[in-house]
C-alpha cells in the first residue's frame, strides 16, 4: 500500500531530458510531508528488517548520498538510524584531500569524490540515490567506499529502470521501491 502511494506522488515528464525518454520527478514527494514521511519509514523498515539483520555487525555506521538526489535523502535517514552522513560530489566540488572514482556516462565519463577521511576502516555503510539506471555512479560511489576500507551493505533507491540492470555492476544488493520496466 505504502509503495502505491509513493507511487502516486512520481510526476511523469515525457520527452525530458530528451525525446523519447518518460522521466519520473521526485519532488512531488517532497511537497506531501506525509508523503515524504511515507517513503523514509519505508527504506527505514527495509534496512531495519533485512539490511540490517543480515549485516555481521547488527549496525549501519554511514549512509552516503550521491549527487545530488541522494542529499534529499541521505541525511534523514542517517539521522533517523543514529549513522554518519557522507556525500559523494563532482569532482571539484568537496574541499580538503578527496579521493575519486570515475564512471561512464551516456554522454562521456565523470568523476565521483569522497573526502579522505570520511569512512573508517570496516565501517558498514548503505548508499542511497533516486534512481539506478545503469549502475555507473553508484558503482563508482562504491569503488570510493572500498577504497577507504569501508564495507558496502546495500544500495537503496527510489526508482529503478530494471530493463539497464544497473544493479549487476554494484559490490553489495540494490532495493528500490518502484521498478520501471520499460
Amino acid at each position: 500500500m505504502d509503495v502505491e502511494y509513493i507511487k502516486s506522488h512520481l510526476k511523469p515528464h515525457p520527452d525530458f531530458p530528451k525525446k523519447g525518454i518518460v522521466f519520473l520527478d521526485i519532488f512531488p514527494l517532497f511537497r506531501n510531508p506525509v508523503a515524504i514521511e511515507t517513503l523514509i519509514t519505508h527504506f527505514l523498515h527495509h534496512i531495519t528488517s533485512h539490511t540490517i539483520a543480515s549485516s555481521p555487525s547488527k549496525k549501519i555506521d554511514v549512509v552516503v548520498g550521491l549527487d545530488a538526489r541522494g542529499f534529499l535523502l541521505g541525511p534523514l535517514i542517517a539521522l533517523r538510524l543514529g549513522a554518519a552522513f557522507v556525500p559523494v560530489r563532482k569532482r571539484g566540488k568537496l574541499p580538503g584531500e578527496c579521493v575519486s572514482a570515475s564512471y561512464e556516462k551516456e554522454y562521456g565519463t565523470d568523476i565521483f569524490e569522497m573526502q579522505a577521511d570520511a569512512i573508517q576502516p570496516g565501517q558498514t555503510v548503505v548508499v542511497v540515490d533516486d534512481l539506478i539506471a545503469t549502475g555507473g555512479s553508484a558503482k563508482a560511489a562504491g569503488e570510493l567506499i572500498a577504497k577507504m576500507g569501508g564495507k558496502s551493505l546495500e544500495y537503496l533507491f527510489i526508482i529503478e529502470l530494471t530493463f539497464l540492470q544497473g544493479g549487476a555492476k554494484l559490490d553489495a544488493p540494490s532495493y528500490s521501491i518502484v521498478q520501471v520496466d520499460d
